[in-house]
C-alpha cells in the first residue's frame, strides 16, 4: 500500500510540473499583450517572466524530485541489506 501512494506522489508531481509550466506560458504571453509600463518594453517583461518563472519550477520541481529519490535509494538500500 506504501508502493502505492509513493508512486501516485510521483505521478502527482508530475502533473503539477507540467500544470506549472502551462501557468509560466500563459503569464509570460499575458505578459507580453500588456501595453509598455513605465518605458519597459512588455517583451523584456514576458521575457522575464518567462526565465524567472522557469528557474521557480526548476527549482520546485528539483526539491521535490530529490526527496522522491532520496526515499527510492533509502528503499534499495534496506532492501540490499535485509537480502543479507
Amino acid at each position: 500500500m506504501r508502493d502505492f501512494f509513493i508512486n501516485m506522489l510521483e505521478k502527482l508531481i508530475n502533473v503539477l510540473v507540467v500544470i506549472l509550466l502551462l501557468g509560466v506560458l500563459v503569464a509570460a504571453g499575458a505578459m507580453f499583450m500588456l501595453p509598455p509600463q513605465s518605458g519597459v518594453p512588455s517583451a523584456l517583461v514576458a521575457v522575464g517572466v518567462l526565465i524567472g518563472g522557469l528557474l521557480y519550477v526548476t527549482l520546485i520541481a528539483g526539491f521535490m524530485y530529490l526527496g522522491l529519490g532520496i526515499y527510492q535509494n533509502t528503499k534499495r538500500t534496506a532492501d540490499l541489506l535485509a537480502q543479507r
